[in-house]
């Protein structure tokens, strides 16, 4: 399998990146075709001793430097769009790969940007090495996507510590974590205002796992605080701000969600034409057939609108935009529901051979559902994409947000 073929080479030389990222993004290739036979080995361990090993063998390959920032200069870009490049080559590759490097960089992030000296220094050398584990809390069976619904309750103890009752729910790395960035309800102020982000290791004593099983097997788990004591150093950031790093980190990793799309949905369409390109049928090939080809060209517009929004994505916010969020948002939706797609036409173009377990597609067709979901739903997001377009009518018109419109702006 060559991983190079992960990356359209025209996107890539376009302005969005540098000469810095092409060569990541050879590198990464590269890595991924080194470990050929690894991945089919991956795939028959349990869940959890995959991911761990993904985990320690990304630290030890240097492919998790970035996320010591103290650790001193390294070759490797740190931004958005490399992590980007990253996720795309890596679920091209194995899904779990993928998953250990994304949870990895997810949960180190909110250290890097609202920890303090001490946590950084304490969590993120092994972080980068990938000795220490983390994973993000923020999920619950009655909030879901609604952060500001979080009921985990944190109560304050009279050293300036906290007691932690309640769960999280459907938390990636749940089962093999060491650290988990947890957000709870401190009650400072009313809905997002009463939220506070904190740096619980696994082994404090009230935490418990449940593990559950996924469509795609993978680290997977319910967290329960049962009389949870963490000190008042847990706290990242500061006591009312925990609505502030769980919303900053969702909206800058969803862009990376659709880039993890993108390199699924590209193998899909890789593997389909591979397949109608050798399969005799009706005197020719299926590619020989129009209707046919009419799929894969829909893929084809599918892939490149995926593409180039989540490049768009991932440089609005290298570049520090403040509409990135907006971006994400659409670059998110748009690349998980196109690679939705683009796997069940593979799948249908493959016919019998497409359902049967192990193979190519049918693991694609289990692996793509969840990005569907996580870090923001696409129906969720779509109702922020919606809200945002008012905003940007007004900016357009030069008018206050919120101002209606004016007949002459309609037409």
């Amino acid at each position: 399998m060559d991983t190079s073929t992960s990356f359209d080479p025209e996107i890539l030389h376009l302005p969005f990146y540098d000469d810095g990222h092409r060569r990541f993004a050879h590198q990464i290739g590269v890595w991924c075709d080194s470990y050929g036979e690894l991945w089919d080995t991956v795939r028959r361990m349990p869940p959890d001793e995959a991911g761990r090993r993904l985990v320690e063998l990304l630290g030890e390959d240097g492919w998790l430097t970035g996320l010591d920032p103290a650790a001193g200069p390294h070759d490797l870009p740190t931004d958005f769009r490399a992590l980007c490049l990253a996720r795309e080559a890596l679920a091209y590759t194995e899904d779990l790969a993928d998953f250990a490097y994304s949870i990895q960089s997810l949960s180190a992030t909110p250290i890097i940007r609202f920890g303090d000296e001490e946590q950084q220094r304490r969590y993120l050398p092994g972080m980068a090495k990938g000795l220490v584990v983390g994973a993000f809390a923020v999920s619950e069976k009655a909030a879901g996507s609604e952060v500001a619904a979080i009921g985990l309750d944190a109560r304050r103890t009279g050293d300036g510590g906290y007691v932690l009752n309640g769960g999280k729910a459907w938390i990636a790395h749940a089962t093999i974590a060491d650290l988990y960035v947890v957000i709870a309800r401190t009650g400072e102020g009313p809905g997002p205002l009463g939220l506070t982000a904190f740096l619980v290791p696994a082994d404090t004593p009230g935490v418990r796992v449940e593990r559950i099983d996924a469509v795609a097997p993978r680290s997977f788990g319910h967290l329960v605080f049962e009389d949870c004591r963490v000190p008042a150093g847990a706290v990242l950031g500061r006591p009312g701000k925990g609505f502030v790093v769980a919303v900053d980190l969702l909206e800058r990793f969803r862009m990376t969600v659709g880039a993890a799309a993108l390199g699924f949905a590209r193998r899909a369409a890789d593997t389909a034409l591979a397949h109608t390109r050798n399969r005799d049928a009706y005197g020719g090939t299926l590619f020989d057939l129009q209707l046919v080809k009419a799929s894969l060209a829909d893929m084809e517009v599918q892939l490149n609108a995926a593409a180039l929004l989540t490049a768009r994505a991932a440089w609005e916010c290298d570049r520090g935009s403040r509409g990135y969020a907006r971006h994400s948002n659409i670059a998110k939706v748009y690349a998980t529901e196109a690679a939705q797609a683009v796997v069940d036409a593979s799948v249908q173009l493959s016919g019998a051979a497409g359902v049967v377990r192990g193979g190519v597609t049918e693991r694609l067709y289990r692996q793509i559902r969840s990005l569907r979901i996580y870090e923001g739903s696409t129906d969720v997001l779509r109702l922020a994409i919606a809200d945002s377009l008012d905003v940007r009518r007004a900016a357009r018109a030069g008018r206050p947000t919120g101002e209606r419109p004016s007949a002459e702006e309609l037409r």
